[in-house]
């Protein structure tokens, strides 16, 4: 077809009008209904007041006469709101970023607008929405105001690609809901009341950052085993979250740090949504790695602020999503780019999932990344983001054993192209992989429960066999696992060790 009605994406298009010349701005909007096999057809001309759509000609205006005006009223008040002014705050900050052009890209599939060139960037948004600003009299456009400015034909909404997404996201957990019918569920921890401890915060002076880096730390206030734990938390999540998991494990003797990764934790994300910072950069990859090893030098040389009596000759890792990731990197699973710049442009791919808008904004940082850390014996790795970054072959450098844990109905980082599949590519040196029968990506984080939720029976058997192992605890090939089968279970959501079930598979 001729390249002006070429059909590009929905939301390229609408970061990218402004570098083009003036065209036409676009007039209709069609949704495509598969289930009823039909369209709807939505003049924007229509939609600037509730009698100009009761008057007019198009679908919409027919289903509004229908229902006597309640159609219109409610769109024309949801297209007049005022868009929020931190949209555009976000979109100054966010030029360049990669997050921002993967979550363009993911979103872009679901529609199209005929006679515009697909451009993502935070530059292109930026100007996109100045434009539709000055058509505004307060300088405040509306959502109407914004599709109005859109030049080409019309915009078309293909909710079909809604099912595919679905289909997809259905099939990335099968694998998972089949390997745990088949394994029994680990019988249920007796859960202990916890013993007295404290928790302070402190600072650490670090050289790879600007700013001291944000320490919660967790100690028995009785005798201490001298064992060093450290807790990773996710993107834009914060250690006040995992302080549940350090209570389990500051109960049983550990002296446990949570370091708050300042680039990508709760307090950048404000910023990042209020449009006074943009989205973490791909140097986050590495310097989250460097922050634990900071620390782990800091116990090491006795200048933890806070913290002292500790062996930090070897130490025990706990990640969450990102956080997972940066245990995996301290544990000398390597990163790599190779797939990355292969597949992250590709919305098809059957493997894609939510993760990899996060994943393949870690591109440019890759070759910083690989910041390990001989120290680290074990690590627990929950809900990481792997598959792109680390692919096969990343893990011949390990240094420490690795549990993995997935749930069942995560989303966010599905289990089976996340977890399983990472996990057949491994090599098979000890390493243990549960799933965790209802589990997403938040419910398996502990919160605000002071018990630490559903797996911190299971972190705290980890991390005991883990020291009890001591220089045993490496990976090597024929290792024991280092988890028993029980009772590290829960009797919420069940849970089971299937690394016996992918023993040889490929």
């Amino acid at each position: 077809m001729p390249a002006r009605f070429r059909p590009t994406s929905l939301l390229a298009a609408l970061a990218a009008f402004a570098l083009q010349a003036p065209a036409r701005a676009i007039d209709e909007v069609v949704v495509e209904l598969p289930l009823l096999n039909n369209t709807i057809s939505l003049k924007l001309s229509e939609l600037s007041t509730p009698e100009a759509l009761i008057s007019g000609s198009s679908d919409l205006a027919e289903l509004d006469r229908a229902s006597d005006g309640a159609v219109g009223r409610k769109l024309v008040k949801l297209l007049q709101s005022p868009l929020p002014l931190n949209l555009r705050q976000l979109a100054d900050a966010s030029v360049g970023s990669p997050l921002l052009e993967q979550a363009l890209l993911l979103l872009s599939s679901f529609g199209s607008v005929e006679g515009h060139s697909p451009d993502l960037s935070g530059e292109t948004l930026k100007a996109a929405l100045d434009k539709a600003s000055a058509a505004s009299p307060n300088g405040d456009p509306t959502l109407l105001q914004l599709m109005q400015a859109i030049p080409g034909k019309r915009v078309q909404l293909n909710l079909s690609q809604a099912q595919v997404v679905l289909a997809r996201m259905l099939r990335q957990r099968r694998q998972a809901d089949q390997l745990l019918a088949t394994v029994p569920a680990a019988a249920a921890a007796t859960s202990a009341p916890l013993g007295p401890m404290r928790v302070s915060e402190g600072q650490l002076t670090v050289s790879h950052r600007t700013a001291p880096l944000d320490l919660v730390l967790v100690q028995p206030q009785g005798p201490a085993n001298g064992r060093l734990v450290l807790i990773s938390h996710g993107l834009w999540d914060s250690p006040s979250n995992f302080e549940g998991w350090g209570r389990v494990l500051a109960a049983q003797g550990y002296t446990v740090v949570l370091p708050r990764h300042p680039g990508s934790d709760k307090r950048q994300q404000h910023e990042v949504l209020t449009g006074h910072a943009p989205p973490p950069s791909a140097s986050e990859l590495g310097l989250r790695a460097l922050d634990l090893r900071a620390i782990t030098d800091a116990a090491a040389s006795g200048n933890l602020p806070g913290v002292s009596g500790v062996d930090a000759s070897q130490v025990v890792v706990i990640g969450h999503s990102w956080g997972a990731t940066t245990a995996l990197q301290v544990a000398g699973v390597k990163p790599q780019d190779s797939q990355m710049r292969q597949r992250c442009d590709s919305v098809d791919d059957p493997d894609r999932n939510l993760s990899w808008t996060l994943q393949c904004s870690w591109i440019q940082g890759v070759n910083q990344a690989a910041v390990d850390d001989p120290r680290v014996i074990a690590v627990a790795a929950v809900s990481p983001p792997v598959s792109l970054l680390f692919p096969r072959g990343s893990g011949q450098e390990m240094r420490a054993r690795i549990l993995l844990v997935s749930g069942t109905h995560d989303w966010v980082v599905p289990p089976d192209p996340e977890a399983v599949a990472p996990f057949l590519r491994s090599p098979a040196v000890g390493n243990q992989l549960v799933l965790v029968k209802g589990g997403d990506h938040f419910n398996l984080r502990p919160g605000k429960d002071q018990h630490g939720g559903v797996l911190a029976p299971l972190l705290l058997e980890w991390t005991n066999r883990s020291f009890q192992a001591g220089a045993a605890a490496r990976p090597a090939r024929g290792a024991a696992p280092l988890l028993p089968a029980g009772p590290w279970g829960s009797s919420d959501k069940p849970m089971a060790d299937v690394s016996p079930q992918l023993k040889g598979a490929s």
